[in-house]
């Protein structure tokens, strides 16, 4: 799964208010389990209104699961950071 396919997917699912995706994989060539090297590791900072009144577990559990398509291909590791507008603003 790459950049573009993640960004469409969040964007569908989540309609942020503001959304970054950065392919971090080149930082963890040749990491233990990942015999690849593209498409692995994505750091991403979305903000949406649908997490308001969201434990933050359940955001993470959320884009997870909306990317499962991926993880069951090569993604490997997702560094998250879901906000609502009004946590981003602080």
């Amino acid at each position: 799964m790459n950049k573009a396919r993640i960004e469409e997917i969040l964007k569908e699912n989540f309609q942020p208010t503001f959304l970054e995706v950065m392919d971090e994989s080149h930082l963890h060539a040749h990491h233990r389990g990942t015999p690849h090297t593209e498409n692995t590791h994505f750091n991403i900072t979305i903000i949406s209104t649908q997490f308001i009144d969201m434990p933050l577990i359940n955001r993470h559990r959320a884009i997870n699961a909306s990317l499962r398509e991926g993880f069951d291909a090569q993604l490997h590791a997702l560094k998250i950071t879901a906000k609502t507008p009004s946590e981003w603003d602080q």
